[in-house]
């Protein structure tokens, strides 16, 4: 890029700007308070020598416990929990389901063996569960590298499962479309096009939008009230508390995990933490993101201090087709209070730990 170059001629590829405010900055290297982790996937480390390391940083960042969502069941979801396990008693293993024979006749009972497997063999629930418009798909997806159309999760199909995960005791966090953004058109309107063109939702025949989606959620729950959900990133609605808002009040069992979104919420950290401080009792820490120290430190800044008008640039974020800048960020200032709950009193009290 040239120097001096206008308006005209900066690609959006390459804008990186620097806050000239000059304001207080805050930059805690670990949790306030000791925390929880409720949301990560195993690919973050695919070596026994990278989770030593993981454990090693949840250490150091006042961490005492990590959910891995593997995605798995039978002998994936064994070989996986053990090579964690044998590392540290950090990593907690959550099972996915067997979509493997669905639409055919012994898909329920293939679905509960693996389930019923899975927790033998030491999960504590079920996830990461996920449908972005086709179905609930995520291990099919994770399985053959492409969407593998399914049912959604209020269909009569999963009712038997969903009926054995609440006898059995066990959380469900599920993924629910993504950020709007991602729906809206890739045009000169859409205030979060340098990072929604890459993670982009394509129109397509038979595709649910966003709150499409989160009404499958909602008939979920209605029809299995002793099945805990936890709707991972804030259901993705945090463009919308309103919403999300009257969802958390007439559905009391429902979760929200805050991973992989401080991004999208402290970009408005009045209604973030009004938002919080509302639902301080039904919200968990989550980070869903590879465990760099740069990851934690900005979910620290972001979520503890009152900093104003910061950018955070990824370095492993950069693609073709996607910038490093997304918007400036706030702190949102969390009381003490708060933050336990969300760190860790949160998930004690709802995992009985």
């Amino acid at each position: 890029m040239k120097d001096n170059a206008t308006p005209h001629e900066l690609l959006l590829t390459d804008y990186e700007p620097i806050s000239v405010f000059k304001l207080a900055e805050h930059h805690p290297h670990k949790a306030k308070f000791r925390t929880i982790d409720m949301h990560a996937h195993p690919e973050f480390a695919p070596t026994t020598e990278e989770i030593k390391v993981w454990a090693d940083r949840l250490e150091q960042n006042n961490i005492e416990r990590v959910v891995i969502h593997t995605y798995a069941f039978g002998d994936q979801f064994e070989q996986i929990y053990d090579q964690f396990k044998a590392v540290s008693d950090r990593f907690e293993m959550w099972c996915g389901l067997n979509l493997d024979n669905f639409g055919k006749p012994d898909f329920l009972e293939t679905a509960l063996a693996d389930l019923e497997r899975c927790v033998r063999k030491g999960a504590k629930g079920v996830g990461e569960l996920g449908d972005k418009g086709f179905g609930e798909a995520y291990s099919l997806m994770r399985k053959y590298g492409k969407a593998v159309p399914t049912a959604h999760i209020d269909d009569p199909v999963f009712d038997p499962i969903l009926d054995r995960i609440g006898e059995l005791g066990l959380p469900v966090c599920i993924h629910i479309g993504d950020p709007i953004w991602m729906y809206e058109p890739m045009d000169n309107h859409n205030d979060g096009l340098m990072n929604a063109f890459a993670w982009r939702i394509e129109p397509e025949e038979g595709l649910m939008g966003l709150y499409e989606l989160t009404g499958t959620l909602e008939r979920a729950m209605e029809k299995h009230r002793d099945v805990r959900f936890i709707a991972c990133h804030f259901m993705n609605i945090a463009h919308d508390y309103g919403y999300l808002s009257a969802l958390m009040d007439k559905h009391p069992n429902l979760y929200l995990d805050n991973s992989a979104r401080i991004v999208e919420t402290c970009v408005t950290p009045r209604a973030t933490k009004a938002f919080y401080e509302k639902y301080q009792d039904r919200i968990f820490f989550g980070t869903d993101n590879g465990p760099s120290q740069d990851m934690f430190d900005l979910q620290w800044r972001c979520l503890e201090t009152e900093d104003e008008h910061f950018y955070h640039y990824d370095p492993n974020f950069y693609t073709s087709e996607n910038s490093r800048y997304h918007w400036p960020l706030q702190g949102i200032g969390l009381s003490d209070e708060v933050l336990r709950k969300i760190y860790h009193d949160n998930a004690v009290k709802f995992m009985g730990y």
